[in-house]
């Protein structure tokens, strides 16, 4: 199973190598500026059935550099009705010319610099019938996304809602597509008066459709916003949501969820107002906008998008009371910070262009360490970004990409762990490297400077160089505009006749060293020294006065820098590191030394440690580098797991326990997984079961059986395992049904049970709908898992069918099976 967790980890992760040689990267500057966008009017109505918007649009515009007689729009895959030049009462027609991706129109006159001018546009857009394809980071292109819109689908709403970064709003209403354009917006939807709607800004009217309201069985919502933002963030959701309303400062602050999550908005989203205060604090200028909404959608094509005042969230985010148990902050708590946070990053000041989408997404990345620390102390804070670093380090291609690209294929290459992940890194090395105060004066003349404008690093560098007094451009240099990061190796040495300790730095990245400013903690006798110093050179050497042998020295003692290191420590060093240094990483560094080292009694004494860590993810990690197999080990951490398994705060620690008993088969803990089933959180619950599977098959089917009306996620995937080792024909229906209602992760995780079952049923209609699911999702996720592993669970199925009556069936099935995947390659 473990195998398949890390492989499932993965996905999303890891990158496809291209093989084949590419064209040169084009050259992307941002949008020249003819015409500068000004006010936006839509009227939009919808064709449920034909899944089209009819809209009409008045654009207000005006030339920017010089006069000129001409307007192109982006406007995709459109039915184009009218152009016409609105002038008060007077409407006259325009020429123009569609290629189906831009719009170019004949204003009939050269418009002098500044003149505002209007035009009308009638067209119809058919997102469905675009064929345009999305990306890795934000999946779909299209723009407009009916969902459900026949009710084909049982028991799944019918919903409509947009999604534009970075150039698809332009599928549904013409507009100059760019991040550098703001403009004022108001849009009138007519919808089925059953339904609710939302869009950006306020909702300023609503009345029964038709004249004088003459279809009561349609409504049109007016939606009107003052403040300009670009047009990429423009956005509407359509549908059965229930609203849960708060405020913040007499700002409306409200949820929008289906019916039957409506009872958590709270739960989920009630940190919302207290984050507006927090960041409005912290960035010294206060939400920008005149109110906040969430919204939660079916089919999202992203994780979540922060539409200026309305950001929209994909289904992760709702959930029943039980499932809420399990959640943890990495998941939907910090994308609610992280949408937030855009509302002065990214929608307030926007990048000027995509190869600057450090501006938007790196800060937004960093948010959620600003909020981790504030909500949840030093620990978390620190486990969030961790966890972002080691994002961008796990996938190799990430070292070839400055954090600034001017230079990219597709504007869906910026969305990335260069720009998420290193970039949030990033400024929390340069928050530590100015200071708390100075750094966020800096960020709050950036802000105040750029107001409702577009911005690109350089500014950013300007204003924290006013606020600091300091020239940056060195920090800039090396991590804007320079690919890669430090690759150092630390050694150590204590010169007892000089009464002197040296740390040697070595630098083996390719290219010029870094500068890197750092602080050091030399510790004697139980108390810690700060120095601080700065790295210049491929190989430094940094000499500190100790007239004894230090018991540590701490490079980089604040944890902040992005680098990776080849520390040279003991592993007697790592061990007083995790008792005396007193951060998140300095403890996480010694329980993975203590790994390296599984047979020493001082690693097997500091994983035990481990398990009473006051961070719960550091408690489930030494339960994750335990070494079982050690019969020593073995011995002294099972009752400590077992105390956790049944006590302790965590559920994801409960359940990391609960897992790591289950191998050992050991009866004594047959109570401890008996009292794990009651529990209220599906993760320790889908733990234990398989804890009980291990020891007894039958009564665990049992128990499985019992959760067949309420069951989510872990233990889902748990019980169509223990139907895959100890079920039969009457269980291959359910987890069958369960395998196609999960989502990807949760598939992967199912497959060993279905691999189980498959290789014992009588079934040729089974084997075909098995094998070919196995199949399918390998195919899917070719890029990024094991295909080999996959394969092999097919081979599997093969090899245990081959003394039964399906033998050939079976190895007709794999073969053909086995021939598509290595085909996908």
């Amino acid at each position: 199973m473990r195998q398949f967790l890390l492989l499932v980890l993965c996905l999303g992760i890891l990158v496809p190598v291209v093989g084949q040689p590419l064209a040169p990267v084009p050259f992307r500057p941002a949008a020249r500026q003819v015409n500068l966008l000004v006010h936006t009017r839509l009227d939009v109505k919808f064709d449920y059935a034909k899944r089209y918007l009819y809209g009409r649009e008045w654009v207000t515009l005006k030339p920017h550099a010089q006069a000129t007689d001409t307007l192109r729009l982006d406007a995709k895959g459109m039915d184009i009705k009218t152009v016409a030049l609105v002038q008060g009462s007077v409407i006259t027609p325009l020429k123009y010319n569609y290629n189906q991706r831009q719009l170019l129109i004949q204003l009939g006159r050269p418009v002098p610099v500044g003149e505002a001018y209007t035009v009308y546009i009638e067209y119809t857009a058919k997102p469905d019938e675009l064929g345009t394809q999305g990306g890795s980071a934000i999946r779909g292109a299209k723009g407009l996304y009916f969902i459900n819109p026949d009710s084909a689908i049982s028991g799944k709403p019918v919903q409509i809602w947009t999604q534009g970064e970075p150039d698809a709003n332009s599928v549904w209403f013409p507009t100059i597509d760019e991040t550098n354009q703001k403009t004022t917006q108001e849009i009138s939807l007519t919808v089925p008066s059953k339904y609710v709607t939302l869009s950006n800004g306020l909702l300023v009217a609503q009345v029964p459709a038709g004249p004088t309201g003459s279809d009561p069985g349609l409504r049109t919502d007016t939606w009107k916003m003052d403040q300009p933002h670009a047009p990429y963030l423009f956005m509407m959701a359509v549908g059965d949501f229930r609203i849960t309303k708060d405020t913040w400062r007499g700002k409306e602050v409200n949820y929008y969820l289906e019916p039957q999550f409506a009872a958590q908005a709270k739960a989920i989203f009630g940190k919302t107002p207290r984050m507006l205060e927090f960041f409005s604090q912290r960035l010294g200028v206060d939400f920008p906008w005149s109110k906040y909404s969430q919204v939660v959608c079916r089919d999202f094509v992203a994780g979540a998008m922060e539409n200026t005042t309305a950001s929209l969230f994909g289904e992760q985010a709702q959930g029943s009371a039980r499932e809420l148990l399990d959640w943890q902050y990495a998941g939907v708590e910090r994308e609610i910070a992280h949408e937030l946070f855009h509302h002065w990053f990214g929608d307030y000041v926007t990048a000027e262009s995509w190869g600057n989408l450090t501006i938007n997404e790196s800060f937004a990345n960093f948010s959620e360490v600003l909020w981790a620390e504030h909500e949840y102390g030093p620990d978390a804070a620190a486990q969030q970004a961790d966890l972002s670093l080691r994002t961008y380090f796990r996938n190799p291609a990430n070292f070839s990409k400055p954090l600034v690209r001017e230079q990219y294929r597709e504007k869906d290459e910026m969305f990335d762990a260069v720009t998420y992940q290193k970039g949030g890194n990033i400024l929390n090395m340069l928050r530590a490297y100015l200071g708390e105060d100075v750094f966020f004066r800096g960020l709050q003349q950036f802000l105040k400077q750029n107001a409702f404008g577009t911005a690109e690093p350089h500014q950013l560098r300007l204003a924290l160089e006013a606020a600091s007094g300091r020239d940056l451009n060195w920090f800039f240099d090396q991590w804007y505009y320079r690919a890669g990061h430090p690759v150092v190796t630390i050694a150590y040495q204590w010169d007892a006749a000089r009464q002197r300790q040296a740390v040697i730095v070595r630098q083996t990245q390719a290219g010029a060293p870094y500068v890197l400013p750092l602080a050091v903690d030399v510790y004697t006798n139980g108390r810690a020294r700060r120095y601080v110093a700065t790295l210049r050179h491929a190989v430094d050497t940094l000499y500190f006065p100790a007239a004894t042998k230090p018991d540590l020295v701490n490079v980089d003692a604040e944890k902040v820098l992005v680098w990776q290191k080849n520390d040279q420590k003991s592993l007697a060093e790592f061990n007083y590191q995790y008792r005396h240094a007193p951060r998140y990483l300095d403890r996480r560094e010694a329980l993975r030394a203590a790994q390296l080292q599984p047979t020493s009694p001082t690693a097997q004494r500091l994983l035990l440690a481990g398990l009473g860590d006051k961070s719960a993810a550091l408690r489930e990690m030494a339960i994750e580098l335990l070494d079982l197999k050690n019969a020593a080990q073995r011995k002294a951490a099972a009752p400590l797991l077992a105390k956790l398994a049944g006590a302790d705060a965590s559920v994801q620690v409960q359940a990391a326990a609960l897992t790591a008993l289950g191998p050992l088969k050991d009866k004594r803990n047959a109570p401890v997984f008996t009292k794990a089933l009651a529990s209220q959180s599906y993760r320790v619950q889908g733990a234990a079961l398989l804890g009980l599977a291990a020891l007894n098959p039958a009564q665990a089917l049992a128990r499985a059986t019992a959760f067949e009306t309420d069951n989510k996620g872990s233990l889902t995937a748990a019980m169509v395992n223990v139907y895959g080792q100890a079920g039969g024909p009457a269980q291959w229906p359910l987890m069958l049904a369960k395998y196609d209602a999960a989502n990807p992760p949760s598939r992967f995780e199912m497959l060993p049970g279905l691999a189980e079952i498959l290789g014992r049923l009588d079934d040729p209609a089974a084997l075909s709908q098995g094998v070919g699911r196995i199949k399918d999702l390998t195919v899917q996720y070719i890029k990024f898992v094991d295909s080999e592993r996959l394969i092999g669970l097919l081979r599997q199925i093969q090899t245990r069918q081959a003394t039964g009556p399906n033998a050939g069936a079976a190895a007709g099935l794999v073969d053909r099976a086995v021939a598509e995947i290595q085909a996908a390659r």
